[in-house]
């Protein structure tokens, strides 16, 4: 697991952490918000390990080498618990009820905090969030529940006023790139186009970065957009069809779309290669500048946007992939 020293990014919340563990000024409830992959598990586990830590840093780090945080970094430490559900969509009352407020009262077996990770907490119903809300109102002293949300706002008002509100923020391309060259040796060519497609989101990076599938859709969709312009209406047909197969990962799909056009967009304007995101597509990024307009390339993205909507709102796909395509192949 490692320590607040690996994490890439979020420093201000792991300075926030780390004074509040040394100063011993510990909330009895949190909200660690992010999208998924953004790090809210990681933190909240770090959190949790140093809090519990035997022989803690001066900075508020853990030690990683006492029973506790072995048994931390071994999900077994009897004084944190991961609360889990059954319901795949849904925390109920009972998760709320059986995991938390009956345990709650038992104090810690062998650290000073007992400590609740609620990953997904946004799931939680208005009954669970109800039964949470008696809890942190009045918590044993020992007690902290760290609540892990994407959307915090589906929080109840009186759930949310009585934690302390931790926002992750997106975390630079820079800094994900070096740890895509750096930790995992990914060449960097990959590591610059995982960056630009994570969007700040380093599990999204990792995970683009590990993919062959998410590498076979982009060469598929750099491969269509290299030739659009010569293709005859039957060819787009079949491309379309070929589409079809990356329908469940269709918003990959339209990212390839969106960044080749910003890196055609970026190099019409510049003729700065530097901060083209497909350069080994460079020769064909060029013709596309010569040959699109700057309207034209705004019609284009401005065709993606529609077509993630209209596909939001159930519109046919194939008719949705076709007024898109056309609208390159015009453009």
């Amino acid at each position: 697991m490692g320590g607040f020293q690996d994490v890439v990014g979020h420093r201000d919340i792991i300075k926030y952490i780390q004074a509040a563990v040394t100063s011993d000024a510990v909330s009895h409830a949190y909200i660690i918000n992010g999208e998924r992959g953004s790090g809210k598990k990681l933190l909240a586990n770090l959190f949790a390990m140093s809090l519990q830590c035997q022989n803690r840093e001066a900075d508020g780090d853990a030690c990683g080498k006492c029973q506790s945080c072995k048994q931390a970094m071994n999900q077994n430490q009897p004084d944190i618990v991961c609360v889990t559900h059954e319901k795949p969509g849904s925390i109920g009352v009972d998760d709320v009820r059986e995991q938390i407020n009956n345990d709650i009262v038992v104090k810690p077996y062998s650290s000073k905090y007992k400590i609740y990770i609620v990953p997904q907490a946004d799931l939680m119903t208005e009954q669970a969030q109800n039964a949470l809300l008696k809890t942190i109102e009045e918590p044993p002293a020992y007690a902290v529940v760290i609540l892990l949300t994407e959307n915090a706002d589906t929080l109840l008002s009186t759930i949310r006023s009585r934690c302390v509100m931790l926002k992750l923020k997106n975390i630079k391309d820079d800094l994900i790139r070096k740890y895509l060259m750096e930790q995992m040796q990914i060449p960097d060519y990959q590591a610059e186009v995982c960056a630009a497609f994570a969007q700040g989101n380093m599990g999204r990076a990792i995970m683009l970065a590990t993919s062959d599938h998410f590498n076979e859709i982009k060469e598929e969709a750099i491969q269509l957009l290299k030739y659009i312009n010569e293709m005859e209406i039957h060819e787009i047909v079949a491309a379309i069809k070929k589409i079809n197969e990356y329908k469940l990962e269709v918003s990959d799909y339209f990212d390839i779309i969106s960044i080749w056009y910003r890196d055609v967009l970026i190099y019409k304007a510049t003729k700065n290669v530097d901060r083209v995101v497909f350069s080994d597509q460079l020769k064909f990024i060029k013709e596309q500048a010569k040959r699109s307009s700057y309207e034209g390339i705004e019609k284009i993205l401005d065709a993606l946007e529609t077509a993630k909507t209209r596909l939001k709102a159930n519109v046919n796909f194939d008719l949705v992939m076709e007024l898109l395509l056309l609208t390159i192949k015009e453009n």
